[in-house]
């Protein structure tokens, strides 16, 4: 296969699974189910929030931010995971890699921030519950909340895009997944990268590092004032509403910081564990967070019960009519 070298608009070449490019047909079968249940498991959380006015809280609120992250994370790495595994499309363009590597960084910065904002909604319910509605009920403070989130990812993003339009790329242009990965395109550059690397390394420190320490003391202070209540019954439902939490914010930091550790330390790691560890990045937190809420949030699955039911009502409803129709034409 030809590749470009043109040193200024080069064209990387992106790979499935190594060593088992025979069997990508196969391989496509799982990515296409996990694909297709984080796309409408996080869909039909969204319309449950959107729709259901007894969800109209923050927690809820910043559970449909959540989803969205995930939707957005999906829908920008699908066309080239499945593209490999289906059509064996490996080329893509320099400006559409730059374009993908944004969208997927700004994505994850972006779920960083709402795992953050979960975690001090959980702080404000349990440790001040009588100001809870005050600080955090208000529509327009939520909204505040959303677009600090868009705007700190985009802002610390852009110039880390423009850093790498500057470079030159004249060795190898294969990438090591099936995404754009900044660390994975800075690597095949000729140019000095030394610059791109420090800023690169400050952006992951000033948004998924610092939202990491703020989630931690957030969960320090929790506890804290999980113990001060007299009541055993009551310190356990306090803390269930932090379980799915919990487990969102460790199902979405460990495989960042494996696909961190490995990109800058493990480069004698055999091939397939980068590749392992950058999916389960992109697809497990997608998939599991409405899971996770739906089995251990109670207000969504009667939520989901409801919408359930009254399909099932409107169905039934229509089933005297469907046996006239069939009576009549016999």
């Amino acid at each position: 296969m030809q590749i470009s070298h043109n040193s200024t608009f080069p064209t990387f070449l992106l790979t499935g699974v190594p060593g088992l490019e025979w069997a990508h047909a196969w391989i496509s079968i799982p990515f296409c189910c996990l694909y297709l249940t984080a796309l409408s498991g996080n869909t039909l959380i969204l319309f449950i929030v959107l729709t259901e006015p007894s969800l109209h809280e923050p927690m809820y609120y910043f559970l449909s931010m959540l989803s969205t992250t995930d939707i957005g994370l999906c829908i920008s790495t699908l066309v080239t995971v499945l593209g490999i595994f289906w059509l064996s499309a490996l080329e893509i363009s320099f400006n559409a890699c730059l374009s993908q590597m944004f969208f997927i960084h700004l994505f994850t910065f972006m779920e960083s921030s709402v795992l953050l904002a979960m975690a001090f909604d959980r702080f404000v319910a349990i440790s001040n519950p009588l100001r809870y509605a005050t600080i955090l009920t208000l529509h327009a403070r939520i909204t505040q909340i959303g677009l600090a989130v868009i705007t700190r990812g985009t802002v610390i993003l852009t110039p880390l895009v423009l850093l790498l339009k500057r470079l030159s790329f004249c060795r190898s242009h294969v990438l090591r997944h099936s995404y754009c990965f900044h660390p994975d395109v800075m690597k095949l550059s000729c140019s000095d990268t030394k610059i791109n690397s420090a800023f690169g390394l400050t952006a992951i420190i000033s948004t998924v590092g610092v939202d990491s320490i703020f989630i931690l003391l957030s969960y320090v202070l929790i506890i804290r004032s999980v113990l001060n209540i007299a009541s055993p019954e009551e310190r356990e439902k306090a803390f269930s509403t932090c379980i799915s939490h919990i487990t969102a914010v460790a199902i979405f930091y460990n495989p960042l910081i494996s696909l961190s550790f490995v990109h800058r330390f493990g480069k004698h790691s055999p091939p397939y564990v980068p590749t392992l560890i950058a999916n389960i990045y992109l697809l497990v937190p997608p998939v599991m967070n409405p899971i996770i809420y739906s089995v251990k949030t109670k207000q969504i699955q009667k939520a989901v019960l409801k919408l359930v039911c009254s399909k099932g009502t409107h169905i039934n409803n229509y089933w005297p009519i469907k046996t006239y129709f069939k009576v009549s034409e016999i």
